[in-house]
């Protein structure tokens, strides 16, 4: 067996980042922007993975979220 598959270098599992909407003088929440939804992927070594997508569709809160930039809603990555 394989250890860098036993052993990935960064392993993201159902990340989720959600940002409020909120409305009104009080900023009152009214809702949820859904920036990024239920992301998994996997980077083994000597793998290159990437990420592509149109614009607006949640790649650099991805990489945000992985910096600690951001605190995700939900999901794991290690």
């Amino acid at each position: 067996m394989n250890a860098s598959i036993d052993n990935p270098l960064l392993e993201v599992k159902d990340l989720k980042m959600y940002f409020p909407l909120t409305r009104g003088l009080l900023n009152r929440k009214v809702g949820d922007l859904k920036a990024v939804d239920g992301v998994s992927f996997r980077i083994n070594k000597g793998n290159i993975l990437g990420l592509v997508g149109e614009s607006g569709c949640g790649k650099t809160t991805i990489g945000r979220c992985i910096l600690r930039v951001y605190r995700p809603t939900g999901g794991t990555f290690f």
